[in-house]
């Protein structure tokens, strides 16, 4: 079963990511705390931690996650654009994946070729509308769903 290995959230733009054990993410402000939560498409960022491996063994790193600058880190599934549309459900928190995470500029400046490794095959993670609240926690199974 899939698993909630991070969450982390930052309160300033470029600011450091700061990791918590738990959170409370809602349609109004996405991950409790992080400047970007505001509702949209782009309200939590998840990052598989297989795909992120994938990048850092093509550089042959090893880069914390929070590097990606994503919202939570899960293994255990790997993200396409097979995912769009379908929904992540962590506890009683529902999300709807509406998008790959585009690597940035940042990325190449946290570590050089990290955007490039980060481009194919959705390494870079997903982008998700918060469907229903929920207080989550590290170690929380994690459930991909096709239902609406």
């Amino acid at each position: 079963m899939p698993k909630l290995l991070g969450i982390a959230y930052k309160t300033a733009r470029r600011g450091t990511m700061n990791e918590v054990f738990c959170a409370n993410v809602t349609q109004l402000r996405g991950v409790e705390n992080d400047v970007f939560g505001r509702p949209g498409k782009r309200q939590v960022t998840i990052l598989s931690h297989q795909q992120w491996q994938q990048a850092c063994n093509s550089l042959q790193v090893d880069l914390p996650w929070i590097t990606r600058r994503a919202n939570l880190l899960i293994d255990g599934l790997m993200f396409s654009h097979a995912d769009v549309g379908k929904h992540l459900l962590i506890g009683e928190l529902r999300l709807e994946i509406t998008g790959e995470t585009d690597p940035c500029k940042k990325m190449e400046i946290a570590h050089t070729g990290l955007e490039v490794a980060l481009t194919p095959d959705w390494r870079g993670g997903v982008t998700c509308r918060v469907i229903h609240n929920g207080m989550i926690h590290l170690g929380d199974d994690v459930e991909i769903s096709l239902l609406n």
